[in-house]
């Protein structure tokens, strides 16, 4: 019998074999892919944002489901305690934008092969094989079944990931252990997720991509997100880093309540846009509407906010009312994209909803139905916005998990 048993070879279930087996701790670790940390090696564009180099209120602050679950973790394994484990195995680490923290290689799988030489270093077992249930006794659990085998352990820890990225091992596997032996898992949808618009004018313009613009995301008339940063059209509506953060915000959807306005000039005034506007008026003053503003906007962005404004695109730019110019302005400072819907959870980069945190104990991370039963990472129902903090998640409760089993 082995002390700790670990279902998942992911960032959660990686950083407890290494936290439990540097407390002397005999671990045992079942990943389904042949590799570890396959999700963890493509996070942030394959460059790893690891953590976000701030505290811990922040952190709380950039958690919109269940924060205060995660108060006694974070408390107990911060950011800039992770940002010092990573140096000291041997990862040099750099804060970004954001305060976002990455790998001064850019390459997610220095991390990925940090934990992995941590765990061998300190004697962890792997095996790679798919769990298919837990083996319970006396409301406790005891091990694990995988394949025709049983596997025992005094501790078992379910860290399998969510449903998005099932390409990378992570379909749900989690919910339904947990389910089997009681517990409650909450709706399960997607999170940091591209958005699907009926805005034909989006397929229009895919591949632009749109830098230093404001996205305003409403809920009916109510502003519930605001972001400067960069966004891309696609062939179904919006992506990008200032969209997949918007989505976390997105509670319900249904159609006609979700919308986006996107100021594409957030560094000028209404006023002092009007007076750019006509000076480039002023140097075209013979030229069709159209052929008039080039200097202003991306040529892909051209006759679509023609279209919206209202004027011909043939016009001559000297015969252009004041009020054709104003509304021309405000459709730049407030160009609108209707949202529909969100793009299948595959697509997403984290999953919203898991087990219950009614049923988990936030300081143990062990479950208050099963005697010995732990969870770490993206199973649990809590999620964070972009910027490194669902990685924090990842790494705060597993050292959570690790110090009680």
């Amino acid at each position: 019998m082995t002390d700790i048993i670990i279902i998942g070879g992911g960032a959660s279930g990686c950083f407890t074999a290494v936290q439990a087996s540097r407390f002397g701790k005999s671990v045992l670790l079942f990943e389904k892919n042949e590799k570890l940390g396959r999700k963890l090696r493509i996070t942030g564009k394959g460059r790893c944002n690891v953590t976000n180099n701030s505290d811990v209120q922040e952190h709380m602050k950039n958690i919109p489901v269940n924060q205060r679950f995660m108060y006694s973790a974070f408390s107990a394994f911060d950011a800039y305690n992770t940002m010092d484990f990573f140096e000291e195995i041997g990862v040099p680490l750099k804060t970004e934008r954001g305060n976002r923290v990455f790998p001064v290689s850019d390459n997610a799988n220095d991390i990925a092969d940090a934990l992995v030489n941590e765990m061998k270093k300190n004697g962890v077992k792997v095996i790679h094989k798919r769990v298919t249930g837990l083996i319970t006794e006396n409301k406790t659990c005891i091990g694990v079944k995988a394949g025709n085998e049983e596997y025992y352990a005094k501790s078992v820890l379910i860290a399998c990931g969510g449903k998005s990225y099932p390409n990378t091992g992570s379909t749900g596997d989690g919910y339904s252990l947990a389910e089997s032996v009681g517990h409650t898992v909450t709706e399960i949808k997607p999170s940091l997720v591209p958005l699907v618009s009926p805005d034909k004018y989006c397929a229009e313009m895919m591949g632009l991509s749109l830098r230093n613009v404001t996205l305003n995301l409403y809920d009916r008339d109510r502003l519930i997100y605001s972001e400067m940063g960069e966004m891309l059209f696609t062939h179904f509506g919006v992506s990008g880093p200032l969209v997949l953060s918007a989505s976390s915000h997105i509670r319900e959807m249904s159609p006609e309540r979700y919308r986006i306005l996107i100021d594409l000039k957030p560094a000028l005034s209404p006023e002092q846009l009007d007076l750019r506007i006509q000076r480039d008026f002023a140097e075209n003053l013979n030229r069709d509407f159209v052929n008039g503003i080039r200097k202003l906007l991306p040529a892909k962005l051209i006759p679509v906010i023609v279209r919206l404004s209202g004027i011909s695109p043939e016009q001559k730019v000297n015969s252009i009312t004041k009020e054709q110019r104003h509304k021309f302005g405000e459709i730049i400072k407030a160009f609108p994209i209707k949202i529909s819907g969100f793009r299948p959870v595959d697509e997403a980069i984290i999953t919203s909803g898991g087990v219950s945190v009614k049923e988990i104990n936030p300081k143990t991370m062990e479950s208050k139905i099963i005697d010995g039963l732990f969870f770490a990472g993206e199973v649990i129902d809590v999620d964070a916005y972009t910027g490194g903090f669902n990685l924090q998640i990842a790494f705060s409760t597993a050292y959570s998990a690790s110090l009680y089993m």
